[in-house]
């Protein structure tokens, strides 16, 4: 018999080898309230993870990779992404339009400050390629300049 993915339990190693990353990193996510595991867990006790655990790992560490958010940012997008996974789950609950309105004006500023992290980042990017972009313009130019005619 065969255990449904979604009952599957990993121990802290195997879910650090499944996303990419460290124990310690795991641990620290914890700490930091990035991962819900450790609260629940008795002092000493092993740290087990389920399928939705590791999925979140990885989504932390693909957005902290590749937006190069720190670690007080991450924290930042994590905490409105679960703000508004709350306010989803009111929407659902909710019967009039009135509810409804509450939640959408709620999660506004949830999203726009995600969008104002996610554009800082751009904007860095953008500068960045802008600069090398620069520099490989002048290059091109004084290897033109340099070369025999």
């Amino acid at each position: 018999m065969t255990v449904p993915a979604a009952a599957r339990h990993y121990r802290i190693g195997e879910a650090a080898e499944r996303a990419g990353t460290t124990t310690r990193t795991i641990r620290y996510y914890e700490e930091l309230g990035l991962l819900g595991t450790g609260s629940g867990r008795d002092k000493g006790a092993q740290r087990l993870y389920t399928e939705s655990d590791v999925s979140r790992l990885e989504e932390l560490i693909r957005l902290r990779d590749l937006l190069g958010l720190t670690l007080d940012e991450l924290v930042e997008l994590a905490e409105a992404e679960a703000a508004r996974a709350a306010l989803r789950n009111q929407w659902a609950d909710s019967a009039t339009n009135d509810e409804r309105l509450q939640i959408v004006d709620a999660a506004i500023p949830l999203v726009e400050r995600q969008l104002e992290l996610i554009e800082a980042r751009r904007e860095r990017v953008v500068a960045c390629a802008r600069d090398l972009d620069e520099k490989l313009r002048r290059l091109e130019q004084l290897r033109r300049d340099l070369a025999p005619h």
